[in-house]
């Protein structure tokens, strides 16, 4: 039986593009991209990704993260954290599983966490089938 690749809707994307300064919090069910800057606080429910040109100073809370860019501030990652060539992070890391390309700069802590640590520590509860079933 052929595993099902989830199909990912473009426009279920939210984007800041380069040259974009935004302030305030961000809060989304959906993947994020960022390459402007974002000065305060990212949660998503889906993955995050950090273009080369982005600078986040704020804290990040998601489900995965994958990061080229700059970002000071505390991440908080469910699943998977891949810092990528180039990147620069400052500030710690709270992850279950950690990727670090060659070139990667991270100065902080790092700290695995298992699933019920990142809901306890985020307040960002597990999402079950059942509970995004509208109620009659």
């Amino acid at each position: 039986m052929a595993k099902m690749e989830p199909v990912v809707n473009a426009n279920s994307i939210s984007r800041i593009s380069a040259g974009t300064l935004i302030k305030g919090e961000i809060v989304s069910p959906c993947d994020i991209r960022i390459d402007g800057t974002f000065e305060g606080k990212v949660t998503s429910k889906g993955r995050v990704v950090v273009g080369e040109s982005a600078h986040i100073k704020g804290d990040i809370i998601c489900e995965n993260i994958d990061l080229w860019g700059k970002v000071e501030g505390a991440v908080f990652v469910k699943d998977t954290l891949n810092l990528k060539e180039g990147c620069v992070v400052n500030g710690n890391l709270n992850v279950r599983k950690l990727s670090v390309e060659l070139g990667a700069t991270f100065n902080g802590n790092c700290k695995t966490i298992t699933e019920a640590d990142f809901e306890k520590i985020t307040g960002v509860p597990k999402q079950h089938p059942q509970a995004a079933a509208p109620a009659n």
